[in-house]
Formats: structure tokens, sequence, C-alpha cells
């Protein structure tokens, strides 16, 4: 049974196309108009080994905050879609990832509750390219409100702000995958003592 999740999402400010493979090889197809954030949607599907395709056209003569955040929602939207009834998952994932001087820890619970503890070196550049970092909490907040996630993503220390952003989607990807992946010990069973996700 394929495990594909498939979300358009139009507004006055953008228009967002998201699918995802849970059961790919990494392909990505991603196109949003910020190079930077296309750079990170690229780690999410790379090292998540999710096929990713996304697809936004918005308001950037605005500025990137309605493109990176809509693109944000759907796809978080579009993976709640794909993890389906959540049977047989291992639901629980975590992951951390150095990248030269930074280091990111993420962990994740597929649970069907929102929630989002986040914290990185404050004092960070504001900007990368033409992405924001300030964006960052703001995509995983938009991130988890939709796939209906716990997500703990901890940077406790870096320096370089690439690289203080960067390891915290690798990981995120990382724990995605652990955590969305098939338990062969679990087969047909709801990882939950409350019988529902």
């Amino acid at each position: 049974m394929s495990r594909v999740g498939r979300v358009q999402r139009t507004t006055k400010e953008t228009s967002v196309l998201v699918e995802i493979d849970l059961d790919g090889t990494g392909k990505t197809e991603i196109s949003t108009g910020v190079g930077f954030y296309d750079h990170m949607l690229d780690q999410i599907g790379r090292h998540g080994l999710f096929d990713l395709t996304v697809k936004t056209e918005g308001d950037l003569h605005i500025d990137s905050h309605h493109t990176i955040e809509d693109t944000s929602l759907a796809l978080g939207a579009a993976f709640k879609q794909a993890l389906g009834d959540k049977v047989g998952i291992y639901r629980f994932g975590n992951c951390t990832v150095p990248l030269d001087e930074s280091l990111a820890q993420v962990t994740v619970d597929l649970s069907g509750r929102p929630y989002l503890v986040h914290t990185e070196p404050e004092k960070m550049a504001p900007m990368i390219g033409e992405y924001d970092t300030t964006m960052t909490r703001h995509i995983l907040e938009s991130f988890v409100a939709q796939a209906q996630v716990a997500l703990h993503v901890h940077v406790p220390y870096g320096r370089n702000a690439h690289h203080i952003v960067e390891c915290q989607f690798k990981a995120l990807a990382r724990a995605l995958r652990y955590a969305s992946e098939r338990d062969p010990r679990a087969a047909g069973i709801l990882p939950s003592t409350k019988g529902a996700l």
C-alpha cells in the first residue's frame, strides 16, 4: 500500500503543490523561488528518503514569508495524509546531526498532537541569501500544526547561520524517516496504548 500525500493550497498570496512519498528513494523536485529554502526542502527529501515534489509560486515581490509559510503548511498536511492510519510504524524517531561547528538534536513523536519545542543559538546572522533566519522556527511551527506531530529541535551550539539551519533540516529528515518507517515486529499494530493516534 503506497504512502503518498498530495496537497494543493491556493490563496491570494500563494499557489502551492506538495507531493510526498514516504517510501521513496530521496528524489526531489523543489521550486519555491527562495533558494536557501529550496536547499532545506531538498534535505528533507534526500535524508528522509522521501520522494518530494514542491512547486510554489508566491508573492515574493513583498517578501518570502507567505511563500515559506504556506509551503510548510502544505508539507505538513501532505506528510499527515501520507502517514495514513499509522498502523505498523515506529512512531518515535530521533537523530543528532553535526555540520562542522554546529549540532542539531531532533526528536519526533507522530502522536496526532501538535507541539513544538525549538531552541537555537541567539544572535545568528539575520539572513542567508533571501532567507530570513527567524523563519526556521515558523517553518517548524507550520509543519507541526498540519502534520500533528510533537517535535523537539535543539541546537546547543553553532556559529555559522547556514550550518545552524541546515543541520536542523537534516536531523529533522532523519527523525521523520525513522519514526514513519514500518516496524517489522509490529505489523498490523497501532503504536499506542490509547488505540488512536
